[in-house]
């Protein structure tokens, strides 16, 4: 009787008090947002030319910062099933202001590396809260609106970012750089005030006996079949489209066909465009299809961008109409985008047991930071290399795989997680097991 009476004092609590949170939730990724357009465009610049450290410095750095978010995510996990979103993102805050500040003041290479580490662990830390947090302010209905906002304020406040940053950098004046780092600083102060102090509505924990029971942390996601297979299909797409989108597709564009820097910036910004005038569209047609018919599609939207890309090779003699074929491919990667906001995200949280959204919402997290590190690497070295046409081949056929997978993903998954009406599709035999091992 007292869990049941528990259980409705949450759902009450959730129904009268989750708006103003959720609101202050999007406002703190939309501050995350453009702290880190603020500051990542020009972080290579920094060490590189401001502190005179050499591309090899700058390089570490970046590794570094990489490095830290493998460090961080598998105990970010456990720390948000432990003791709630909001005190992780508290801590998240506290690490990335202080590595932003000794970043922005560092002059040597080891001061560097160590407040690049405090950077990458606090931005990292941050994200899988800020995810658990919407989860948590959101309900089935209203969830995949919520992280479609999410991800429009992203792109908005990174490409505000960028602009605003790009209006104070001077690489012949140190001292402006530093003014960049102690500002973005001052945003995650902002996110722990803004964000961090909001009152979260807690975890609504199952009243079926045992549905608490079962393995926890990492292996709780081996476990799962769907999330195993949702990870590797995630992995793909953030190293097919993320991986790529400003590093092999900005090499191929600027090296092999001969795009001009600005020229690239106004198709970046052509993404940016095409993802705030779609994406609310993109919600509403999403909520009437399957999640992982949307993931397919946008698999199929990306097989247009490569194919586009094709074209740019063949005709680069042709400036204009290369240039052209450039900014659709940034248009195109941007419709795709749309096509995955209201999914993604929704699926991991309809997956997680209430106990482990935390650690599922890390998992993913991990995911994605491992595939955005690889990705850059392999699209630049095929481009470098001159194999351009084995760049496009492959992204093409990864692009084909995402499709693929998206689809195979669809017998391991409830109709309510896929986002299908209960009376079309019938629960699967692997998806029965699943809830009887949950």
């Amino acid at each position: 009787m007292c869990t049941v009476t528990g259980t409705v004092k949450q759902q009450r609590q959730q129904r009268r008090g989750a708006g103003g949170p959720l609101r202050r939730v999007q406002i703190g990724n939309a501050l995350s947002a453009f702290g880190s357009g603020f500051t990542m465009p020009y972080m290579f610049v920094y060490v590189d030319q401001v502190r005179g450290l050499g591309s090899l410095a700058a390089g570490m750095v970046f590794t570094v910062f990489a490095l830290a978010a493998l460090a961080v995510l598998p105990f970010t996990g456990r720390g948000i099933d432990r003791y709630g979103p909001r005190p992780v993102l508290l801590a998240g805050a506290g690490l990335a202001g202080t590595g932003a500040f000794a970043f922005g003041h560092a002059a040597g290479t080891p001061a560097l590396l160590v407040s690049s580490f405090l950077f990458g662990a606090g931005v990292t830390t941050c994200q899988p809260a800020l995810a658990t947090m919407i989860v948590r302010c959101s309900t089935a209905a209203t969830r995949s609106h919520a992280f479609a906002l999410q991800f429009t304020l992203v792109n908005l406040g990174m490409g505000i970012g960028a602009l605003v940053g790009g209006q104070i950098v001077n690489v012949a004046d140190p001292a402006s750089l530093t003014r960049l780092f102690t500002i973005e600083a001052a945003t995650f102060l902002g996110l722990a005030l803004v964000t961090g102090t909001a009152r979260i509505p807690t975890a609504q924990l199952s009243v079926v006996q045992g549905k608490n029971d079962g393995p926890t942390g990492l292996r709780a996601l081996f476990a799962d079949k769907a999330m195993v297979r949702l990870s590797i299909l995630a992995g793909l797409i953030f190293f097919t489209c993320y991986g790529q989108f400003e590093s092999g597709v900005a090499a191929f564009a600027t090296d092999t066909v001969g795009t001009a820097p600005s020229t690239l910036g106004f198709a970046i910004g052509a993404n940016a465009v095409t993802i705030v005038v779609l994406q609310m569209f993109m919600v509403r047609i999403t909520a009437r299809r399957r999640r992982t018919t949307a993931m397919a599609a946008a698999g199929l939207v990306w097989l247009g961008a490569w194919a586009m890309a094709l074209v740019a090779g063949l005709i680069r003699t042709e400036a204009m109409a290369a240039t052209v074929a450039i900014v659709s491919i940034y248009a195109l990667f941007g419709v795709g985008e749309s096509l995955l906001a209201p999914t993604m995200g929704p699926i991991v949280a309809d997956l997680a047991p209430a106990r482990l959204l935390g650690t599922y919402n890390a998992g993913y997290a991990l995911v994605k930071q491992i595939a955005i590190a690889v990705g850059p690497a392999v699209g630049v070295l095929l481009v470098g290399s001159g194999t351009w046409p084995l760049y496009l081949a492959a992204m093409a056929g990864s692009t084909l795989l995402i499709v693929l997978l998206a689809l195979r993903l669809r017998p391991y998954l409830t109709a309510e997680q896929d986002n299908a009406a209960p009376a079309v599709v019938r629960t699967p035999a692997p998806v029965r097991e699943l809830q009887t091992a949950a």
